[in-house]
């Protein structure tokens, strides 16, 4: 055991945190037309910014054709851009530290939010079942099945994560999360429940991981690999998937992305909560031997169990969700101990002010560090 806590300074890429609770990225559907972060997005994350601390702002498409739900943002517009310029510049100005999580829902999408009306695209032509999809009208509908992407479509794919990541570079960001998990368009690569493919993306290990490796690459090429961070979900079913062998398919991932070098990996913790089903009771400390650079770890996680997880070694930060969106001032709350405020799952998706910019703050009079 370490003396290693929730507040010790750590490196992450090419940054020094002040602390280790990290805010990761949590969709809020609040967009507004054009998908451009709305008027209120500013204050949000500004609210949640600390001095040496790490915000990984919400999912974001990188194309219209990798947005699958309602009001989500993107950044493949200048208006995008110029919206996303006035977060990263008020994070700034309380001292913080914003990456950017790049996201394309591939199948997890409709064709109501698809160019033309055409169906989403995936790694093979197989539906999503169990789930709904909603359309920009926020009508739950059947998920179609998707088209199987041509393989000489791939590197379109793979352009569109590399132009994310420059507009993300010119709004302000201080790096990039590839959005690997969660059954959206990587991961459906990845498994082998939903990719079937017979060429050089399918099949093998190697051939399933192929995409994932490629985009990280082309963002290294804009980034550094020192600002590049992955997000995983091992273990997770959520978008009907899952794979025959996770510790094979992920350890070899994690091998070839520490090979790589990039800032920081981010696991999703084997655990039920808010819909993201788990389908294998493992932990992700199953697979920290084979990732030895900087680990964060999200999924439920208590004060107490994070301290433990830092100073076992299990992770070298926390990522606290619902904890974030009620306690503006998490960091602070945390590191004294003090009560923290109760979320609103009703008000996590769409809306406006309520259950976004107006959780309390602890009182400032004796309060701040």
């Amino acid at each position: 055991m370490s003396s290693t806590s929730l507040f010790s300074p750590l490196q992450l890429g090419r940054y020094e945190l002040a602390h280790r609770v990290v805010m990761p990225p949590l969709t809020r559907m609040r967009a507004g037309a054009g998908n451009v972060p709305n008027a209120l997005a500013p204050d949000y994350y500004g609210q949640r910014a600390s001095a040496g601390g790490l915000i990984i702002a919400e999912a974001t498409q990188v194309s219209p054709g990798g947005q699958g739900y309602p009001a989500t943002p993107g950044i493949h517009s200048a208006e995008q851009v110029d919206g996303w310029r006035k977060v990263t510049e008020s994070v700034h100005a309380k001292g913080g530290i914003i990456f950017l999580q790049l996201w394309h829902t591939g199948r997890s999408s409709h064709s109501s939010f698809q160019p033309n009306g055409e169906l989403p695209v995936a790694p093979s032509a197989i539906a999503i079942t169990g789930q709904t999809a909603l359309t920009p009208e926020w009508k739950p509908v059947p998920y179609e099945t998707p088209r199987a992407l041509e393989l000489d479509e791939i590197p379109g794919i793979i352009e569109g994560y590399r132009e994310g990541a420059r507009n993300a570079m010119a709004a302000g960001f201080d790096g990039v999360e590839i959005h690997g998990a969660n059954g959206y368009l990587l991961q459906q690569f990845l498994d082998d429940c939903s990719n079937k493919r017979t060429d050089i993306y399918g099949g093998s290990i190697e051939n399933r991981a192929r995409l994932l490796i490629e985009v990280t690459q082309a963002l290294i090429e804009i980034w550094g690999a020192d600002r590049v961070g992955v997000r995983l979900s091992p273990f997770g079913t959520y978008n009907d998937v899952g794979d025959s062998d996770p510790i094979g398919l992920y350890g070899y991932v994690l091998q070839r992305l520490s090979e790589l070098g990039i800032a920081y990996v981010s696991l999703i913790e084997a655990r039920t909560s808010g819909g993201m089903e788990i389908g294998t009771p493992q932990e992700v400390g199953a697979l920290r031997p084979f990732w030895p650079g900087t680990l964060l770890v999200a999924g439920g996680f208590t004060a107490e169990s994070a301290e433990e997880a830092i100073r076992s070694g299990q992770a070298d930060a926390i990522a606290f969700g619902r904890q974030f969106i009620a306690n503006p001032d998490l960091p602070v709350r945390l590191k004294r101990g003090a009560p923290l405020n109760r979320h609103d799952r009703a008000t996590f998706y769409g809306g406006g002010a309520a259950g976004y910019v107006d959780y309390p703050a602890l009182e400032t009079a004796g309060q701040t560090e």
